[in-house]
């Protein structure tokens, strides 16, 4: 089942059940895969998976940032708000793997690739980036490939 097909059933169940904040998440996802399709970086009006992912990414990543900006000006009811809807997006997205998981596998790259410093930090970034796409916050494997390769 693609990610919009299961989106529009996903909205349905909540307009039967009448959950206004999954219905809001559900909408903000639904839009920006319309949105996805209709520009120029869609074929035929598909989405790769790859894209997919990283519109839903980008999307929680924004309702975080929102829900920190909240937090700070103590707007507590946003604050929730925000994270909740972060918290439904994030549903839709490949299990994020651990800390621990994320530095095996990159130490693995950094052999592979046969970085010895951190001059070498883009090529291990680079191979990191397409192995992690969707499973691990690239934040999290930047600070792991600099720790390794200082």
């Amino acid at each position: 089942m693609s990610l919009e097909t299961q989106i529009n059933s996903d909205i349905k169940t909540a307009m039967l059940n009448k959950d206004k904040s999954s219905l809001e998440a559900l909408r903000a996802i639904k839009s920006a895969i319309l949105l996805e399709k209709t520009s120029k970086t869609a074929t035929n009006g598909d989405i790769a998976e790859a894209a997919e992912i990283a519109l839903l990414q980008k999307l929680v990543k924004q309702r975080k940032e929102a829900a920190e900006i909240y937090k700070n000006q103590n707007r507590e009811d946003l604050y929730e708000a925000e994270m909740l809807q972060a918290g439904i997006i994030e549903k839709y997205l490949p299990k994020q793997m651990s800390r621990e998981e994320i530095e095996a596998e990159v130490k693995n790259i950094i052999a592979q690739v046969g970085a010895t410093s951190a001059k070498d930090m883009g090529k291990v970034m680079g191979a990191a980036t397409k192995f992690f796409a969707g499973r691990a916050d690239n934040k999290i494997v930047s600070e792991i490939v600099k720790g390794l390769l200082a």
